[in-house]
Parts: structure tokens; C-alpha cells; sequence
């Protein structure tokens, strides 16, 4: 296990290559990570939202618009 302390000692750069190994490890065998039942719920509506029609999509820079306003 990585203690914190070394964590903060490396750069951004190493941060960054850290958690992309972490991603694929996890993402190699997705089965295995745990997902709340919140989350199943919430894509399941948004698959409904798509399938009826109703669902609302933004442009990219509708995207950018508003998370910029977050700022």
C-alpha cells in the first residue's frame, strides 16, 4: 500500500501515471468494482429519458457555458 505521504511527495506528472495504471487495473476487470445501487438507478432513468425521447442533451459548448458559470 502507498502511504499518503509518498503520494504527496510526487509530481503531478506521477500522479497523473499512477492513476491511469489504477484505471486500466480497475477498468480490465470492471465485474469487480463495486457500484452503488444510487448509480444503477440513476443510468437506468437516463436510458428511459434516451429511449422515450425526453431526454435533453447540451452541445459542447453549452457544456463549457455552464460549467464555466460554476467557476
Amino acid at each position: 500500500m502507498i502511504a499518503a505521504s509518498e503520494i504527496e511527495r510526487m509530481t503531478g506528472a506521477e500522479k497523473l501515471g499512477v492513476m491511469e495504471l489504477l484505471w486500466r487495473s480497475l477498468a480490465a476487470q470492471p465485474e469487480k468494482v463495486p457500484s452503488p445501487e444510487w448509480h444503477r438507478k440513476v443510468l437506468e432513468e437516463r436510458l428511459l429519458e434516451m429511449d422515450s425521447g425526453s431526454a435533453k442533451f447540451l452541445t459542447l459548448e453549452e457544456l463549457k457555458a455552464r460549467l464555466a458559470k460554476r467557476a
